[in-house]
């Protein structure tokens, strides 16, 4: 949802204080702009704390960096919705445990958000390409100048054999509702010997509709593992839903649908109509 201008102005306000687990207004605010301010906070998940000792929004998880992120691209992920949660800090330091980026590696970020994945990946050396949808994100993500190209597109549109190569590692945090649907359409983009690491919600693990159990099986014949995540990674970012980390490697002729796999589809195909 979009933060309202007057809002986007408190709220960047050199005098607010937002640290730790809370935003602070040490200002006079007139009442309907203080009820705009009031919503907003709320709607993140902050509750006013009228004592004297606090005076502030409390968040039941610290604030600063999402809210950083969220004041950046003047846009928030309500409570209500199941949109964009920035990848914490803390997670996005498992993934690339697992990753192992090295120097000069390319590496895709579908879903780049305003770059908590792409940053640390491209400190590790990793060659950075990302996609996303929000064209506030993309102007954040451009001016961070991490990223080698940033593309504006929605990523499943995006057709594996425009890409002239797959890529040594994909890192991605999808968007939670259709988290299946983008890393399935991830895989294409993959090199046959890289590696996938993508943050899912828990129910990936145990749903029962086809999809997500044509998922699991793809991965298990990769043998991929899911890890789960301690509870409230996601937190700093204004959800308590579960989540894990995938890991799936992949290798030529292997069962996943990989960049090469899919450069071969083709081939034989024509084969196929020549018979």
């Amino acid at each position: 949802m979009e933060i309202p201008s007057g809002v986007h102005d408190i709220l960047t306000d050199t005098r607010t204080v937002i640290t730790g687990d809370r935003v602070q207004i040490p200002f006079e605010l007139d009442r309907p702009t203080y009820e705009q301010v009031n919503k907003v906070l709320k709607e993140i998940g902050g509750r006013w704390d009228g004592r004297t000792a606090v005076r502030a929004h409390v968040f039941p998880f610290p604030v600063e960096e999402f809210m950083r992120a969220c004041l950046a691209t003047r846009e928030f992920p309500s409570r209500f919705e199941q949109g964009w949660y920035p990848t914490p800090p803390r997670v996005v330091d498992d993934m690339l445990a697992h990753a192992g980026v090295r120097e000069g590696m390319s590496v895709l970020e579908p879903s780049a958000g305003t770059g908590s994945i792409v940053g640390p990946a491209a400190e590790c050396g990793g060659v950075v390409d990302c996609v996303e949808i929000d064209a506030r994100r993309v102007h954040v993500l451009r001016e961070q100048g991490t990223a080698r190209r940033v593309l504006e597109a929605d990523f499943l549109d995006l057709d594996p054999l425009d890409c002239p190569h797959g890529y040594g590692r994909v890192l991605m945090n999808p968007p939670f509702s259709a988290a299946v649907q983008h890393v399935t359409h991830a895989l294409g983009f993959l090199d046959d010997n890289g590696t996938l690491v993508a943050v899912l919600p828990e129910s990936v693990t145990w749903h029962s509709d086809r999809a997500t159990v044509e998922f699991r099986e793809l991965i298990a014949l990769a043998e991929g593992t899911f890890a789960p995540l301690p509870d409230e990674s996601f937190a700093p970012s204004g959800t308590s839903m579960r989540t894990v980390i995938l890991v799936v490697d992949a290798e030529e002729g292997g069962p996943l649908p990989t960049h090469g796999w899919h450069q071969r589809q083709p081939r034989q195909l024509d084969l196929f109509t020549l018979a």
